[in-house]
C-alpha cells in the first residue's frame, strides 16, 4: 500500500532502516544491506533479502552495508537504498513528493551532513531535514524535551552511541563514540576466535548477542551452540558459547560507552544534573536491549537508568514527531535543504 502527500521520518541506521509515517507509525523495518552485482554495479536486492546474502554470496555478487559507524560510507549505494525506501513507502510520483526527516549522529562533520542531505534529496523528496539521533530518540521515547527540565538519553545504535543532555527543545551537551551493535558483534567474533580457535561470521555473532549476551556479572548462566570454522585444521566445527564469554568479550566496548557517559555528566550544568538525578537516564536503540546494560550503567553513574519502551523504534518515531513539531524545536537543532 502506498501513502502520498505525507511526512516521513527515517532512522538511517548502520544496521537497520526504520520508516515512520505520520498517522501510521513505523511502517517499514529493513536491514541496511544492499546486494550488488560486481560487474555492472546493478542492485540485486535491498534489505532483508540482501542481509540473507551476507557471507554467502558467489564471487560476482557483493552484499555490503553502505553506512559505517553512523555515516555514509558509500554515497551511491546509500542514495539508491533511500530511493527504494521512499518509493516503497510513499509511492513514485513526479508531482507529489513527501517531506522527510532523517536522523544523524551527533558530532558528524558538515561534509557528512551534506552527504545525508543530498542522498535524501536525490531519493525523490520535496524537502529534507536532519535531526540528531539522541534528540529524536528522546522524542520517540515520550520524554518532554520542550520543558525547562533536563533529560539524558543514551542511544546505542549499530554503528555509534550518541549521548545527549536535552532541555528546552534542544541539545545542551552531547557526545558520540563509534561503538555500537556492530562493535559488539566484532568483539564476540574476536573472543570466540581467541578463546576457542573457531572463526564465526558476523551474523552468527549477532545471533549469540541477541540470544544470551549480557554484561551483568550476576546474570544466570546461559549457553548457545554455534557453528564455524576451526582455525587450526580449517574444518567446519561447533562451539558452545556461554553468557560469561559474552560478558568478557564486551567488557572493553561497554567500558568505552560508560566512560563517555561519565564525561557528559561531568560537563553537565548543576541544575540540569539535578534534573537528571530526578528523571533518570533513558536508553534507546538496539544496544539498549543488551542484557544487564541498564543495571551496569546505573551502578556506574548512581542514577536510575531506564530502557525506553520499544527502544528499536524510538529514533524513527522521534523523527516523525520532530517533523510535526518543527516550530517547537530550538533554532539550529534541525538542518534543512529545500529543492524549490
Amino acid at each position: 500500500m502506498f501513502f502520498r502527500y505525507t511526512d516521513i521520518g527515517i532512522d538511517l541506521g548502520t544496521a537497520n532502516i526504520l520508516v515512520y509515517v505520520k498517522g501510521k507509525g513505523v511502517v517499514l523495518k529493513e536491514p541496511s544491506v544492499v546486494a550488488v552485482d560486481k560487474e555492472n554495479k546493478n542492485i540485486l536486492a535491498i534489505g532483508e533479502e540482501a542481509r540473507q546474502m551476507l557471507g554467502r554470496t558467489p564471487g560476482s555478487i557483493e552484499a555490503i552495508r553502505p553506512l559505517k559507524e553512523g555515516v555514509i560510507a558509500n554515497y551511491t549505494i546509500t542514495q539508491k537504498m533511500l530511493q527504494y525506501i521512499v518509493e516503497k513507502v510513499a509511492g513514485k510520483s513526479f508531482f507529489f513528493k513527501p517531506r522527510v526527516m532523517t536522523c544523524i549522529p551527533v558530532g558528524i562533520t558538515s561534509v557528512e551532513k551534506r552527504a545525508v542531505l543530498e542522498a535524501t534529496i536525490q531519493a525523490g523528496v520535496s524537502k529534507t531535514y536532519l535531526i540528531e539521533e539522541p534528540l529524536a530518540a528522546a522524542m520517540g521515547a515520550g520524554l518532554d524535551i520542550i520543558a525547562a527540565s533536563g533529560n539524558m538519553v543514551v542511544d546505542i545504535g549499530g554503528g555509534s552511541t550518541d549521548i545527549a543532555v536535552l532541555s528546552l527543545g534542544g541539545v545542551v551537551d552531547d557526545a558520540s563514540i563509534r561503538i555500537g551493535g556492530d562493535k559488539f558483534d566484532e568483539a564476540i567474533v574476536k573472543y570466540v576466535k581467541r578463546t576457542y580457535n573457531v572463526l564465526i561470521g558476523e551474523r552468527t555473532a549477532e545471533d549469540i548477542k541477541k540470544a544470551i549476551a549480557t554484561v551483568d556479572i550476576d546474570a544466570p548462566h546461559q549457553e548457545i551452540t554455534v557453528k564455524g570454522r576451526d582455525v587450526v585444521n580449517g574444518l567446519p566445527t561447533s562451539v558452545t558459547v556461554t553468557s560469561a564469554d559474552t560478558r568478557k568479550a564486551l567488557e572493553e566496548a561497554i567500558e568505552g560507552i560508560l566512560a563517555k557517559v561519565r564525561s557528559v555528566l561531568e560537563k553537565c550544568p548543576p541544575e540540569l544534573a539535578a534534573d537528571i538525578v530526578d528523571n533518570g537516564i533513558y536508553l534507546t536503540g538496539g544496544g539498549a536491549l543488551l542484557g544487564g546494560l541498564a543495571k551496569v550503567m546505573q551502578e556506574e553513574t548512581r542514577i536510575n537508568v531506564y530502557v525506553a519502551e520499544n527502544p528499536l523504534d524510538c529514533v524513527a518515531i522521534g523523527t516523525g514527531k520532530a517533523l510535526e513539531n518543527l516550530d517547537k524545536l530550538r533554532p539550529g537543532t534541525v538542518f534543512s535543504n529545500n529543492l524549490f
